[in-house]
């Protein structure tokens, strides 16, 4: 099955599916950068995270009602039915440098964590190890990829679990720890310290941009449509249990944290995670929160690579990339797109050695941007699509179309945003450009004009 026709294999498993889009979402955004958002908004940061989640619901409604309407097809083929090849086009080659700039960022970040036990190996080995271990993971075949990941993904939800089932206990009086005083009530810290919302309530849509970050990765399980099997059926109860999941792993543990401890006493030098435990007397906090990061970061590297390697040959086989790149090896894996990647993690890697803390500001912003820009593209996709759906989806989102356009609106106002923050401005630029040159490459590329013809 060496070849560029060969088709991927039907190997994900539903818990794949749903493990692998978690491996994409739950990473350093909770573990560390949830400190961060605390700061800009104070623990009224909860409803951010829930207000993102409703949107994320309707973007995952879209992806599951499309799939059970277009068989065989995945994310990528769903904008191109919808909004033509020119956007197609753009939105593929931006998801792919998306998730190269995560990757890149995570293996640095994974180098870093692992020199907490090995100081004296430099960053740059220990991060290429780290690439060539998830990109090994990546030539499994895909049922291989889906079950390590699986486990992968699993480590650092177990972790959250025990998380909040500990932090719980201590919050309500049951175990010794956090910081609240003799005599108060558990809510005490929720009120106190500037009140629920200390920064103003309008505090709440800077926190976005951070959390947004955090969610992107989600849209990834509709990558994993042309290997999943009866996808058109069990993917609208992945996408009820996968939202369900994420919105709770990431809103009760930042009520725990901030019932705990006071928002504004909270470092972004260190994971909460760890602040939390070390107050309960956890002396061996620091190893344990040192090993949970550096499997949450692998595993959403993990993902950006099947994501970026998937993405590329659905743009290959679509003849919107070179179609060497749908080329599969025996077991089923883009292995030229594989390669490709490989380079240019490797590639990313190397050059972070000599610019490391440059690269990262640099880089930071351009997951976020860049999600809000594929799930908009989703959307609409679907509110082009619906009136021409060759069959009615047993799964509809509610309330068609005015909360699929509502929820494109508010993502547009959140981008928006993105583009007038000043902490993003380099990066934000970055993506312009590279956005500019997509545009220009499409126009030169595709020659036809006017919307797409909706076919099923």
């Amino acid at each position: 099955m060496n070849s560029e026709h060969a088709s991927l294999q039907k190997k994900l498993l539903p818990r794949h599916i749903s493990f692998m889009a978690m491996g994409g979402v739950i990473g350093t955004g909770i573990f560390k950068g949830s400190a961060e958002t605390v700061s800009l908004a104070g623990p009224g940061v909860i409803l951010t995270y829930v207000l993102s989640g409703l949107l994320l619901l309707v973007v995952m409604g879209a992806i599951a009602e499309m799939a059970t309407v277009y068989p065989g097809a995945n994310m990528k083929d769903f904008i191109r039915k919808g909004l033509g090849e020119r956007i197609s086009f753009i939105v593929g080659w931006l998801y792919c440098f998306m998730w190269l700039t995560v990757c890149i960022i995570e293996v640095l970040a994974a180098g870093s964590f692992l020199q907490f036990w090995l100081p004296d190996i430099p960053l740059w080995v220990l991060s290429l190890v780290c690439a060539v271990f998830i990109i090994s993971i990546n030539g499994l075949s895909v049922g291989g990829y889906g079950e390590f990941e699986f486990w992968l993904a699993g480590v650092k939800i177990a972790m959250i679990i025990l998380f909040i089932v500990l932090g719980g206990l201590m919050l309500f009086g049951f175990l010794p720890g956090g910081g609240t005083e003799a005599g108060q009530p558990w809510w005490h810290h929720y009120g106190a310290h500037g009140g629920f919302f200390p920064n103003g309530w309008t505090a709440i849509f800077p926190a976005l941009l951070v959390v947004m970050f955090s969610y992107g990765g989600s849209e990834m399980i509709g990558l994993t449509l042309s290997e999943a099997q009866d996808a058109e059926r069990v993917l609208p109860r992945v996408v009820k249990s996968f939202i369900l999941r994420v919105v709770l792993f990431y809103t009760l543990p930042i009520l725990i944290i901030c019932g705990l401890i006071p928002w504004n006493n909270l470092s972004e030098q260190t994971s909460p995670f760890v602040q939390v435990l070390t107050s309960a007397g956890m002396t061996g906090a620091a190893h344990l929160m040192n090993f949970i990061l550096i499997t949450a970061v692998l595993s959403a590297a993990n993902s950006g690579i099947y994501g970026m390697t998937r993405m590329l040959h659905s743009m290959a086989t679509g003849g919107e990339a070179p179609s060497g790149l749908a080329r599969l090896s025996s077991k089923g894996v883009p292995v030229r797109s594989l390669q490709l990647v490989a380079v240019l993690l490797i590639t990313g890697s190397l050059i972070a050695y000599f610019a490391q803390d440059g690269l990262f500001r640099l880089l930071m912003a351009v997951p976020g941007f860049v999600v809000l820009l594929v799930w908009i593209s989703i959307l609409l996709s679907q509110w082009r699509l619906k009136k021409s759906y060759p069959k009615q989806p047993g799964f509809q989102v509610w309330g068609f179309p005015y909360i699929t356009l509502f929820a494109a609106l508010s993502l547009s106002v959140i981008a928006v945003l993105f583009l007038f923050d000043p902490q993003n401005r380099i990066s934000i630029a970055v993506c312009l450009a590279v956005l500019g040159i997509l545009t220009v490459w499409s126009i030169l590329r595709f020659k036809k004009t006017g919307p797409p013809k909706l076919t099923s």
